[in-house]
């Protein structure tokens, strides 16, 4: 599979779906190595869970809003008391009638709980811990403060394209909610789209972001057979805008430069019915990463690569 977008066009149509895995794999190696060459000119160089900045533009509007003071955080969205709530619809736009669900990954309490968020759950395949804390870079700055604010940005633009947004989670609850809860937030919804937002913490050296895409799982309460076709063409063209707008590229440490990981021990996919992905968007343990994450403006770009490519697969 390649990415799909403006600058990822597949070499053939969309559908029917390619076949062999080899034909998907040399499919790739173009959108690999563009990701790359954008990545390198821009200075380069999951757990359920400064001067490297992207320069690249976004033919957007939405771009333009990004903060120009990266030391500040965003002012908090106002915090419903039910964290599954839906935003009202808006009145007009190409999503009007669509329903996103955006996951945070991790809660930014999850430390003050460890022994609720240690106990298991069962996804399906095995048993697995509730949540984590997830991971943060070396000067403290957490993945669950990061992907809430990814979040909130992702919830303001997929609005004003008139999508009904709901969050998993916005900071309003003593921890978690447990991966399997956060599957069934989406399900529940009947969401046309599930975008779990997190952070590695890999090594240092292990640069850039991957999309994790559900296995075909048939086993207790999981049964992803019906969601692994469409939630492959959302994790492509995810990937494929992510590129696009903030320059950063595929992985080097995981998905053999694709930015594409399939995965079947997540709880969040496993037990999804709806059309999800993760995205693991850079590493915060890489000094050049964590500039990128801890920086507003690239925030900004990150949530609108992740919402053109929500946008893109909605659209069809």
């Amino acid at each position: 599979m390649s990415y799909v977008g403006p600058d990822f066009e597949p070499p053939q149509p969309r559908r029917p779906r390619r076949g062999p895995l080899t034909v998907a794999l040399a499919a790739l190696v173009p959108g690999a190595l563009l990701g790359w060459l954008v990545y390198e000119t821009v200075g380069g160089s999951g757990d359920e869970g400064g001067s490297g900045q992207a320069t690249v533009r976004s033919s957007s509007p939405a771009a333009s809003s990004a903060p120009s003071d990266d030391a500040k955080e965003p002012s908090a969205s106002p915090k419903a008391p039910d964290t599954s709530s839906a935003s009202p619809p808006a009145a007009s736009g190409p999503l009007k009638g669509k329903v996103v669900v955006i996951d945070p990954g991790h809660n930014p309490s999850n430390f003050q709980h460890a022994s609720e968020i240690n106990r298991k759950v069962n996804i399906g395949t095995n048993w697995k811990e509730c949540d984590t804390t997830g991971t943060s870079t070396n000067d403290g700055y957490t993945e669950a403060k990061f992907t809430l604010d990814v979040a909130h940005r992702m919830r303001t633009l997929l609005e004003e394209q008139g999508a009904t947004v709901k969050l998993t989670q916005d900071g309003d609850r003593p921890y978690g909610p447990c991966v399997d809860e956060r599957a069934r937030i989406g399900n529940e919804a009947k969401a046309d789209a599930v975008v779990s937002v997190h952070a590695d913490g890999s090594g240092t050296g292990n640069r850039g972001f991957h999309v994790i895409l559900p296995g075909a799982v048939h086993a207790g309460a999981a049964d992803t057979r019906a969601i692994v076709a469409p939630s492959r063409d959302l994790g492509e063209r995810v990937a494929g805008r992510f590129v696009a707008v903030t320059g950063s590229a595929p992985s080097n440490y995981i998905g053999d430069g694709t930015g594409l990981v399939t995965r079947k021990d997540l709880g969040g996919l496993n037990l999804s019915t709806v059309p999800k992905v993760f995205i693991e968007c850079g590493n915060m343990r890489d000094s050049k990463d964590a500039a990128l994450l801890t920086s507003g403006a690239w925030r900004q770009k990150a949530a609108q690569g992740i919402s053109e490519g929500i946008v893109s697969f909605l659209r069809g």
